[in-house]
């Protein structure tokens, strides 16, 4: 069946860092109770105004909160800004702290300003994330390691520390352009489609993962997909409520370095700007489109992200009680599709 997972938010700095922290346990607690069965952070560094709780050290923290089912997901982890040597170490270790619930996301960021602060080039970033992926791997199952790459070396090492999943943990790569979803089909475990992509461009992704799994003799199977959800008593509320909680983000993400959305038409036009990714409206309407996703790819666990940090924790917890009351059990209740077929559609 398919399964869905939520993703944490970032918030104000005028929450002290103390209250987020109980916010997020009280959200975590909420969303397992309404049917979420993957929890997932991303991760910045020198935000300004919003905070980002380190995925790492949260996750570490919330593998003795929840239940002993529920995955643990880094979704995304700036992989371009690490050593690999300290990421995967920090990685097999949180694999073990979460006894092997643990799914390792990672992407090559969009903000050049966390790249300048960090002194990593950012026109680096690609090749340093293949060159981690290459190498990531090894450490987590070699005794002894050599690698001469471009931007690292090393000399019979020996690693030690090895994650609870063999070989590793699953790893997913997240991307918005083309070359991050074939280094997806060459390195990982899944490709984590973000929530901007329409359903026939996704499908046109998983074919190219699809072909480049089959090169590496590996079988392409039900892959994570990221929505962003409202859920309102109509759909015009739930347009309004969307635009409320969200409009700013959207804005701040394009002035940032995201360049998938016009300042302006966010502005004036918000609700066509977002139209193509958002799902909202009642919950039937929610149902609906969620299940029309889930029928039309094969995809599980699905990643909705219903707060925002306009919102509070009051009002995420109603949300999510409402998704778990009213979206959820038909959605939980619905067969995963297993990939594609030959000619690429949906198996």
């Amino acid at each position: 069946m398919v399964q869905v997972g939520l993703l944490l938010s970032d918030s104000p700095r005028s929450v002290p860092p103390e209250q987020q922290f109980q916010d997020v346990l009280r959200i975590v607690g909420e969303a397992e109770q309404a049917g979420f069965s993957h929890i997932a952070i991303g991760q910045h560094f020198l935000y300004g105004d919003l905070r980002w709780l380190q995925p790492v050290p949260l996750l570490a923290r919330l593998a003795a909160h929840v239940g002993p089912d529920t995955k643990l997901v880094t979704q995304i982890m700036i992989g371009p800004l690490y050593h690999p040597v300290v990421l995967a170490e920090e990685i097999a270790t949180l694999d073990i702290v979460t006894e092997g619930r643990l799914i390792f996301g990672v992407g090559l960021g969009y903000k050049s300003d966390e790249f300048d602060h960090l002194g990593i080039p950012f026109r680096e970033r690609a090749s340093r994330l293949d060159e981690m992926l290459e190498l990531m791997p090894r450490l987590w199952s070699e005794d002894v390691v050599t690698h001469h790459g471009r931007h690292w070396t090393l000399n019979e090492v020996q690693p030690h520390i090895r994650p609870v999943q063999k070989p590793n943990p699953p790893i997913w790569v997240g991307a918005h352009a083309m070359p991050g979803v074939r280094r997806a089909g060459r390195f990982a475990d899944a490709y984590a489609v973000p929530p901007e992509t329409p359903v026939d461009e996704v499908l046109r992704r998983y074919r190219v993962v699809r072909d480049l799994f089959a090169e590496r003799g590996k079988e392409f199977g039900c892959q994570p997909l990221r929505r962003n959800v409202m859920v309102a008593d109509s759909r015009e509320a739930a347009v309004a409520e969307y635009a409320r909680v969200a409009k700013g983000r959207y804005i701040t993400y394009a002035q940032r370095g995201l360049d998938l959305y016009d300042p302006e038409k966010l502005e004036n036009e918000f609700a066509d700007a977002v139209s193509g990714h958002v799902v909202l409206g009642t919950p039937d309407d929610v149902v609906e489109q969620l299940l029309d996703t889930v029928t039309a790819l094969p995809v599980s666990p699905l990643l909705v992200r219903p707060q925002w940090p306009t919102m509070n924790a009051d009002e995420t917890v109603a949300v999510l009680r409402r998704m778990g009351r009213d979206v959820l059990p038909e959605v939980l209740a619905q067969p995963v599709r297993t990939g594609l077929s030959a000619s690429g559609e949906p198996g």
